[in-house]
């Protein structure tokens, strides 16, 4: 590698801060309490990016206390975009592994689970690996956190065949199994404050020249870290020398902030006195230098003091964007053409404004802009939508005018409203929500013209292993207008997402469904994702893959996305509100204008009016039509009440366990591969709020099986109790009627609600002469009719879910899933628990 000046190629950083927590201590699941310093350290680095030089408008991206998914979807954007350096800083929280050879970084929902891993966590390997496969040439690594020098043996240890990892560089607030202090409310932590003020020293700051002035400042200071422990930071750049040194800032000198009590017009004037001393009798050069010096310290006030001239641009104002996850690409990408547009720029050459754009959960803005807006304007410590959300924003772009609407019933409600919304008459573009199909299957559909049940009925005619995947709803309203569509005239919400893939926690966005998809061949070969039309024309982003192309079909029922431009005023926020007002017209007016048009017409966008044609002057590419005929618009108040139906199709869970206990079970009961253990191993996938119960089924007369443990909620150690008491019957049992009995049972209830409900049979089939003939089609009948509750047989011999059998047909019959010894059981159970119940995120 070669001393690298990345100023001048497309540069990002991206500065994640995790200030605040939704899980902290005295919760025994929570980490050690809140940051407030970090809200410090995130700010005074992104100024400090800002003013070296290096990175432009709009290359400094900063998270305040992001998700998970909000942290990797942002990672992996900046890991597409760059192609000079590529910066990440992470603050917050973060643990080590038992043997120290993993490093979690510990995000906003983070949670400490004995023996069953870190949720809320992202793993420092699988970071290292998304940053080995950017497009950066240098990538820049700096962690503030505990066991922050544990960074650099993961580093060593990574998998890496292509050598790509040698063109990261990491910078380490701590050494090895350190543990560092969380500073105070009032001020950065010790080794990012010092960072910072390395940076604005002027001149050009090399990766090397910060590492050396950092750990001399912290030694002088005598900063420690925990145990008293001498805090010192580390660095690892493969090689270290001069040749692969990295150009971090490049600016003039910042000044150093007033002593305590001194205001800032005081330390200006005082510093004025002394340049005009200065500069008395000296040429222009000498003064051109104290010039540069005043005017970053300044903002300008010393330019005008010394000279009556007026200085360089001034800072333009800020505005705020937020959008729905689905179109945070394409809106970012029309806010970064109109920044440097010509309709952005003064005759002097000055930008007008930069435009921030963030995306948060459609639901919870619809939330927060009808019902939270004072919390928003004064955030407080349960109430934080700036947390949550973040910023206020001046333009709000919800994926339909339809948000506009919900959030309009909802403030109807309250009693006080902080923000005024106006919304433009007419959308931004339009396109519509399709089903992306693999094309081998798509040649035995119709495109066009069927609804999205009767698509779904045709895609499991064409290919009996199709899977329909979907984004949260909650968080897209794609993936929300998809659900309406779902669920359609079916009075079940349950039955129709018993339609969906049985996969984990359904994807943040079409966009990371898409690219999750090609991780498994056969899930990519019959995989068919419900998504906004516009990603299979504008792409994805993912790390290069071999995956299967799709095409599109359309079903008539589901209506698309019609963008909306909305501006949102805020209450005493007056201040600026002309040049706001100007700057917010001047955006409009670009992106619904031809510059607009442009940007959205290459990431797949269609005209809002007419024939919805593509909005790039070309041939529809394959796969797509040319033009389309809209869905029905979205009703606003259908979109909220299938929102609740999907909450409460997901909410707590209701699971009856059946557990065989007749004499021929004795071989298979003790120890954790036994019919106890193994129902003891799902338990974790239960939360407090599901209810469950346990079966013994025994017996062959009018009672088919006693009660172990009450239908109900329950303390985890009580239902272990419960099973360690069960024992084995001297008895055969009857599977006929005991599944009927709980069949009965469950259907009972779920009739007033749509809780996920499930059964699970557990049995080693000594007894399945039971299930033939009639008694077998009454139990097929009654699972795959009105009972609604899918049931999973577990079977403890090899071939109990063979074809034919009566454990297979049973759960075929339900949506259900047979498991034996032959599956890798276990987890294959409590995965199907863990759906049905809420104990895992």
């Amino acid at each position: 590698m070669s001393r690298f000046d990345p100023r001048g190629k497309a540069n990002r950083a991206l500065l994640a801060g995790v200030s605040e927590y939704d899980h902290v201590a005295p919760d025994p699941q929570g980490v050690n309490g809140q940051l407030p310093a970090v809200r410090h350290n995130r700010t005074s680095l992104e100024d400090a990016l800002h003013r070296g030089g290096v990175f432009g408008a709009g290359e400094v991206r900063a998270l305040a206390s992001p998700t998970p998914d909000d942290f990797t979807g942002a990672l992996r954007r900046a890991c597409r975009e760059a192609r000079g350096l590529l910066l990440l800083y992470f603050a917050g929280h973060a643990v080590t592994s038992t043997s120290g050879s993993e490093l979690h970084l510990q995000m906003r929902t983070a949670r400490v689970l004995l023996g069953h891993g870190l949720p809320g966590s992202v793993r420092f390997s699988e970071v290292l690996g998304e940053l080995a496969e950017s497009h950066a040439e240098r990538v820049v690594v700096i962690l503030d956190c505990c066991y922050a020098g544990n960074a650099a043996g993961i580093w060593h240890h990574l998998d890496d065949p292509k050598r790509r990892k040698h063109k990261i560089q990491l910078l380490m607030s701590v050494q090895p199994n350190r543990c560092i202090l969380g500073g105070d409310a009032d001020a950065a932590t010790p080794f990012t404050r010092e960072l910072t003020r390395v940076l604005d020293e002027g001149g050009d700051v090399w990766l090397s020249r910060l590492y050396a002035a950092v750990k001399e400042r912290m030694a002088a200071a005598k900063y420690k870290a925990e145990d008293d422990d001498p805090q010192r930071p580390q660095a690892l750049a493969p090689p270290w020398d001069p040749e692969a040194d990295v150009l971090l800032a490049a600016g003039p000198a910042v000044l150093p902030p007033p002593p305590p009590g001194v205001s800032w017009p005081r330390r200006l004037w005082e510093l004025l006195t002394r340049a005009r001393k200065a500069v008395t009798g000296s040429g222009r050069t000498t003064l051109a230098a104290l010039l540069a010096l005043l005017a970053t310290g300044a903002g300008g006030y010393g330019i005008l003091a010394l000279t009556g001239d007026p200085g360089p641009c001034a800072p333009p104002l800020e505005l705020r964007v937020l959008t729905d996850p689905d179109l945070e690409p394409p809106v970012r990408a029309a806010a970064d053409a109109y920044v440097t547009s010509d309709a952005n720029t003064t005759g002097d050459g000055c930008r007008r404004s930069g435009v921030t754009v963030n995306s948060a959960g459609a639901a919870a803005v619809v939330t927060a802009l009808g019902k939270r807006t004072d919390a928003w304007q004064q955030p407080r410590e349960d109430d934080n939508p700036q947390r949550d959300i973040g910023p206020q924003p001046d333009v709000w772009i919800p994926a339909t005018r339809a948000d506009l609407d919900r959030v309009n019933m909802a403030a109807a409600r309250e009693d006080r409203l902080f923000a005024r919304l106006e919304a433009e008459a007419e959308p931004i573009a339009y396109s519509p929500v399709v089903l992306a199909v693999p094309k081998a299957l798509g040649a035995g559909l119709e495109p066009t013209g069927r609804s999205l049940s009767q698509l779904r009925t045709d895609l499991e005619r064409v290919d009996g292993k199709a899977e329909l995947h979907r984004p949260a709803p909650e968080l897209t309203d794609a993936a929300l207008l998809a659900t309406m569509g779902l669920y359609g005239e079916d009075a079940d919400a349950r039955a129709a997402e018993r339609h969906l893939a049985r996969a984990g926690r359904p994807e943040p966005s079409a966009a990371r469904l898409l690219c999750a998809l090609p991780a498994e061949d056969a899930v990519d070969r019959h995989g068919v994702a419900l998504v906004p039309e516009f990603l299979l024309k504008s792409g994805i982003g993912c790390h290069s893959v071999t995956r299967v192309p799709r095409v599109a079909a359309y079903p008539d029922d589901v209506p698309g996305l019609e963008p909306a431009f909305v501006r949102v005023r805020w209450e005493d926020g007056d201040r600026d509100a002309d040049a706001r007002d100007d700057a917010v017209d001047r955006f409009r007016a670009w992106l619904t204008g031809d510059g607009g048009r442009a940007v959205l017409g290459e990431h797949g966008f269609r005209s809002a009016t007419g024939e919805r044609g593509l909005l790039a002057a070309q041939e529809p590419p394959a796969g797509l039509a040319g033009s389309v005929r809209p869905a029905k618009a979205a009703d606003p108040s259908e979109m909220d009440l299938t929102l609740e139906r999907f909450g409460s199709a997901h909410g707590p869970g209701r699971v009856l366990f059946l557990l065989d206990s007749s004499g021929s079970m004795a071989g298979r009961w003790d120890g954790s591969s036994g019919g106890p253990g193994i129902l003891k191993q799902t338990l974790p996938g239960l939360g407090g709020e599901d209810e469950y119960g346990v079966w013994a089924v025994h017996g062959t007369g009018g009672r088919t099986h006693t009660e172990l443990l009450g239908f109900g909620t329950h303390e985890r150690p009580d239902a272990e109790r419960a099973l360690d008491r069960a024992g084995v019957r001297d008895a055969e049992a009857d599977p006929h009627g005991a599944l009927l009995d709980a069949l009965a049972f469950m259907r009972e209830r779920g009739t007033d609600d749509e809780q996920p409900q499930l059964i699970v049979y557990l049995t080693d089939g000594e007894d399945d002469g039971r299930l033939t003939g009639k008694a077998l089609d009454e139990v097929l009948d009654r699972a795959g009719g009105d009972a609604g509750v899918p049931v999973v047989m577990v079977s403890l011999r090899n071939s109990g879910c063979d074809r034919g059998r009566p454990a297979t047909r049973i759960a075929a019959a339900g949506r259900g899933r047979c498991l034996d010894v032959g599956d890798d059981l276990v987890p294959a159970l409590y995965d199907e628990v863990a759906r049905t119940g809420s104990g895992v995120e």
